[in-house]
């Protein structure tokens, strides 16, 4: 079943096409195991994958969904956009954008009962990030185990061109953002919607992926989840995120 599941996600996720939500997918081990498959075809279509990111981190979310736990999804090579440069929304579905902190890794952290403590020493700087999301459900409806096989709704995400070492944030745990499009505030928050800390996120997101069977290495970059609310996103839409501290990032749709 895993294999038929990942075939039809992967063709949708690399054509931008719409599917049914899968009824047969009972549970979140059989969901992640999609995922893996998934993971599969991406590298022997030649992509590399670069970082992982955290799903579902706001309690917000996670009483909507019914869970006590994030999701993780992968990150490839091929998804990164350079900021200040174009994204094509017929490539997708339901495109969707939320400010996130996004942390690039000096060293491994542990596979298994990763800390906060653990990510702040493993942490060679942050940037302000912004991830655009895509589920490629029709009608942007899913549960939790199609959401995961999904890939947490992975699709792009475009990093801010400065690093900033976590010893230079006053407090990582309370840094403002507001997401605009086309020059108008769309929502604001802070950093502590991410589990309190978005270092708890990245640390979620390794504690989960070790007992998938990886581990985060240095060099990848973690995106800690999403500190905004999601925002749909059209064609012509330019879309901008300001970060205390970090600075300011941006993307176009068209």
């Amino acid at each position: 079943m895993s294999t038929t599941i990942a075939d039809t996600l992967f063709e949708a996720q690399t054509a931008g096409r719409a599917v049914p939500m899968f009824a047969d997918l009972a549970d979140v081990a059989a969901a992640y195991a999609v995922q893996g498959e998934l993971l599969d075809r991406y590298r022997a279509a030649g992509q590399r994958l670069v970082g992982w990111k955290a799903g579902l981190t706001s309690k917000a979310k996670m009483q909507q969904m019914g869970v006590d736990e994030p999701t993780i999804g992968f990150l490839t090579d091929a998804m990164a956009v350079p900021e200040q440069t174009t994204v094509t929304v017929a490539d997708l579905v339901h495109p969707r954008v939320e400010c996130e902190v996004a942390f690039v890794l000096g060293r491994d952290l542990p596979a298994d009962g990763c800390t906060v403590d653990d990510v702040v020493a493993a942490t060679a700087f942050v940037v302000p990030a912004i991830e655009i999301i895509d589920s490629r459900y029709e009608n942007f409806s899913f549960d939790l185990p199609n959401v995961i096989a999904d890939n947490s709704s992975s699709s792009r995400f475009v990093l801010g061109g400065r690093g900033v070492k976590l010893d230079d944030l006053r407090d990582r745990t309370t840094l403002g953002v507001a997401i605009l499009r086309n020059g108008h505030v769309e929502t604001t928050g802070a950093s502590a919607a991410v589990l309190g800390d978005p270092a708890a996120g990245v640390a979620t997101v390794a504690t989960i992926a070790g007992g998938l069977g990886h581990r985060l290495t240095a060099g990848q970059v973690v995106l800690s989840g999403g500190i905004t609310a999601a925002i749909a996103v059209d064609p012509g839409d330019n879309v901008e995120a300001r970060f205390q501290t970090l600075g300011t990032l941006g993307v176009r749709f068209e």
